[in-house]
């Protein structure tokens, strides 16, 4: 299972796009949304010191069918709207890819965060092309349950390490006393922390983002 997030650049002729770059000190973020046949709804909220001339240009904005104000405070609005160009829900329809909420936007750029196979995020890079999304990759980490990186053993002894203050500075137990306290043998004691210390400090290390920002996400995926 691969988490990706992404920096999306949203093209120029669509209705968000226009509006956030006339309007780069708002900030939009998108709480909830469904795609529609060939519309999509969503419920966003709005912050920034202009939310008034924000809410007009999307009232006026042909691409907005339906614009619902909801919520609206000094500073911020929160709208429920129909749009003809919800390109983002269709790569995510047609990709069978979630993306996760809230999605946040601002001056043209949406931060966009996905978990999957890494089947569906290639299709869902597909999508994007297919629909003139241009995107920034910036991590892609394979993600694993705490069950698949430790033994029951490992993680007893390990949890056990953290609770006796082993890993304190100063420590507050040593390793003889925490292998006392576990009923085992100092050695055995110490072998298991070592292959759960192991495991963690290399899944830590992949974690760490070293690829291309700017290559295809599907190269990324790859050598993930």
């Amino acid at each position: 299972m691969a988490q990706a997030t992404l920096t999306i650049t949203l093209p120029d002729h669509v209705w968000i796009q226009q509006v956030s770059t006339a309007n780069p000190d708002a900030t939009f973020r998108v709480l909830a949304a469904v795609p529609g046949a060939d519309t999509g709804f969503a419920l966003v909220q709005i912050t920034g010191s202009n939310v008034e001339q924000v809410l007009e240009t999307m009232t006026d904005h042909p691409q907005l069918t339906e614009v619902t104000l909801t919520q609206r405070s000094d500073g911020e609005a929160t709208v429920h709207f129909e749009t003809t160009k919800p390109l983002l829900l269709f790569s995510s329809r047609n990709s069978g890819m979630p993306i996760e909420l809230p999605v946040t936007i601002q001056d043209g750029r949406a931060t966009v965060e996905v978990t999957g196979s890494r089947e569906r995020l290639g299709e869902l890079a597909a999508q994007f092309e297919r629909l003139g999304l241009q995107y920034r990759i910036e991590t892609v980490t394979e993600q694993l349950h705490d069950s698949q990186l430790l033994s029951d053993r490992q993680f007893e002894v390990l949890t056990a390490a953290v609770e006796q203050g082993y890993y304190d500075t100063p420590r507050r137990s040593s390793l003889t006393e925490l292998a006392e306290h576990l009923g085992i043998a100092k050695s055995t004691c110490s072998e298991t922390l070592h292959r759960a210390e192991e495991a963690i400090i290399k899944q830590f290390l992949d974690r760490v983002p070293d690829t291309d920002p700017e290559s295809p996400l599907e190269d990324q995926l790859v050598q993930s």
